[in-house]
């Protein structure tokens, strides 16, 4: 939730949220009826979703940049685009969420987390055409506004702006009794970045030689969770408190299913400045094939070697738990790899090194070769 308006998402408070003014009375002077029934006995809380707003109020804070104009509780979020930065800005925008992912953190009641991947789900397809994320905005609906675990969910939502370097310009929060449990809830969020027109990444900049270099992902990042329940929770009917052993660190399945998806909207602007980038692929739903092809050409082909990284363990035991062939494991799954960027021959160890020194786990994983835009794997992972 990041609510920058001072106003659950359910309406506001004929009091306003900060004084006793009234903007609006009706029936002056008439005898005072029974008891009314109150939006609060149809199950939403005004004065929860303002708590909720109080309680993030810092942690949205932290997220402000110098172009957000004007304090927390207005109708719209303001932000003055320094135009004299660029020749010819271009804004890009992206909008996304978490999917079932949040199914395991509500089980788990677990909720600081999963802001993060949402933001990360934004601001990394916008930094995949060169833009730099400026601002985001959330929305949050719920059964149960409880202002604890809104606080939560927004304070990951921050956390996610402040990796990424956007502020929090604006969210909302709805409660939606009847519709939702009281314990679900729904969480999705839209980003805007601006980028140079020049400098926009496409297919059109990809070269037969040049290099494709792979960005570890952090696990499953957020895609994939309906399959992942059906196997794991479903059919091999496993435990979310599990210790499982391949995990290390004593780590259970639930919080490895939990595990944040790694931002690297910082370090491939960083890599832009710093190398000829052609091309960056986010590898989300649809799994490597299914992302790295949305930035060839037709003349070229992608060939991507698996033997050049090992997946995490996650991926082994879904596989291993559901019987599921490579090829949906791989069109469903990132496999490990989170961001591909497709640079030149002549710039990849700079690219690597540039990677590396910012504490990014990557490696060359492929090359560009003549073709007809297709990606082909080849080579197996490593195991055990």
């Amino acid at each position: 939730m990041t609510h920058v308006s001072e106003r659950s998402g359910a309406g506001s408070s004929p009091t306003g949220a900060g004084g006793d003014r009234q903007p609006w009375t009706g029936g002056a002077g008439r005898q005072a009826r029974k008891r009314s029934v109150s939006y609060a006995d149809a199950g939403v809380s005004i004065d929860a979703g303002d708590r909720a707003v109080e309680l993030l109020k810092s942690k949205v804070r932290q997220t402000r940049r110098p172009e957000v104009l004007g304090d927390l509780g207005g109708f719209a979020g303001l932000f003055r685009l320094d135009t004299k930065k660029y020749k010819s800005p271009i804004l890009a925008s992206s909008t996304d969420g978490v999917g079932t992912k949040l199914v395991i953190a509500q089980q788990m009641d677990i909720h600081d987390t999963v802001g993060i991947d949402l933001v990360a789900m934004v601001v990394d397809d916008l930094v995949a055409c060169g833009a730099e994320p400026l601002f985001l905005l959330d929305y949050i609906a719920t059964g149960e506004v409880v202002p604890d675990k809104v606080a939560e969910i927004g304070a990951g939502i921050a956390d996610g702006c402040r990796y990424a370097g956007c502020a929090l310009l604006g969210g909302e929060t709805a409660e939606h009794p009847g519709v939702l449990r009281p314990d679900e809830y729904d969480i999705s969020a839209t980003g805007v970045g601006v980028v140079e027109e020049a400098d926009i990444l496409s297919p059109e900049r990809v070269e037969v030689g040049d290099v494709v270099i792979a960005m570890r992902s952090s696990g499953l990042h957020s895609n994939g969770y309906s399959l992942v329940r059906h196997v794991l929770l479903g059919a091999a009917r496993m435990r979310l408190d599990i210790v499982i052993d391949d995990f290390g660190r004593q780590r259970t399945l639930g919080e490895e299913l939990l595990t944040p998806t790694k931002i690297y909207a910082k370090d491939c602007l960083k890599l832009i400045a710093e190398a000829e980038v052609r091309a960056l692929s986010h590898i989300t739903g649809g799994g490597i094939p299914g992302n790295l092809v949305r930035v060839l050409p037709e003349h070229v082909d992608a060939v991507v070697n698996r033997s050049t990284w090992k997946p995490q363990p996650i991926f082994d035991l879904i596989q291993t738990k559901g019987r599921i062939d490579d090829h949906d494991m791989e069109s469903t799954f990132n496999m490990g790899v989170g961001m591909f960027a497709i640079v030149s021959a002549e710039d990849a160890d700079r690219a690597l090194a540039t990677l590396t020194g910012r504490g990014v786990e990557a490696w060359q994983a492929g090359e560009i070769i003549e073709g007809t835009g297709n990606v082909q794997m080849v080579g197996q992972h490593t195991r055990g």
